[in-house]
This record gives C-alpha cells, sequence and structure tokens, in this order.
C-alpha cells in the first residue's frame, strides 16, 4: 500500500524549501454519543486558520471521521471551493504494533479522487481518529 500524495508532499517541501500549508488546525474533537434507543451521534468541531482568517466549524456524520472530515469541508471550502469535487475512494486502517491491542499504533490509509484521478495519503498516530 503505498501513499504516493504524502510522498509528493514530502517531496516538494524538500525541494521547494519548505511545503505549502493552506490551513493550520488550532485543534478539534470528535464527539460520539451512544443514545439510549440504539442509535450512535457523531459530531466534529474544528478550530483552524486559512488565509489569515480564524474559522470555527461543527458538523455530523454517520461516523467520527465522516463528521470531521464534514466539519473541515464547512470550514475551507468558502475558501477553496475545489474541495467540493473531492470524495473517499478508500480508507484503510491497520493496526501497526498487534501485540498492544486497543494501544496499538494505527496507520490509516486514505484514497481521494476528483473525476480525474486518485491519490493516496497516510496517517499515523495511536489515536485512530487523529490518523484519519
Amino acid at each position: 500500500e503505498a501513499a504516493d500524495a504524502s510522498f509528493e508532499l514530502l517531496l516538494r517541501g524538500e525541494v521547494e524549501g519548505r511545503a505549502r500549508r493552506y490551513f493550520r488546525t488550532e485543534s478539534w474533537r470528535a464527539i460520539v454519543e451512544d443514545r439510549p434507543d440504539g442509535t450512535h451521534a457523531n459530531e466534529a468541531t474544528v478550530k483552524l486558520w486559512a488565509k489569515g482568517e480564524r474559522i470555527v466549524a461543527t458538523a455530523e456524520g454517520n461516523g467520527p471521521v465522516n463528521a470531521l472530515d464534514r466539519a473541515l469541508r464547512v470550514a475551507l471550502e468558502r475558501i477553496y471551493p475545489q474541495l467540493a469535487k473531492l470524495e473517499l475512494i478508500d480508507y484503510k486502517v491497520r493496526i501497526l504494533e498487534g501485540r498492544t491491542g486497543t494501544e496499538s499504533t494505527t496507520r490509516v490509509l486514505i484514497t481521494t479522487g476528483d473525476g480525474a484521478g486518485d491519490w493516496a495519503t497516510v496517517g499515523v498516530a495511536e489515536n485512530v481518529i487523529a490518523a484519519s
């Protein structure tokens, strides 16, 4: 499994001296609420800076990763409207340290597409939501 987009960004950062930052994350949170009727509510809030502007956005989704994706889109699509063309193609989670169970470090491979092509990027963290 390759993360060609991650590699390209790292390479560009080295060649060009630094990678371009489209936004800076101040903080984020994802909440999963288990309701008495057996359903779940998933809500995410992101606080970030883009083009000198502080933006706070909240959204709901069918899971915490979907809620974060939606909150990021609410925050950024006004500034970067081309984000509306992007869609999730594939999402894979792998455990890197299988012996530590739920404390394991996870690797998340995300494939995204825009109708013209697909690319993959990877995140690694002890928290699966942070890796996403």
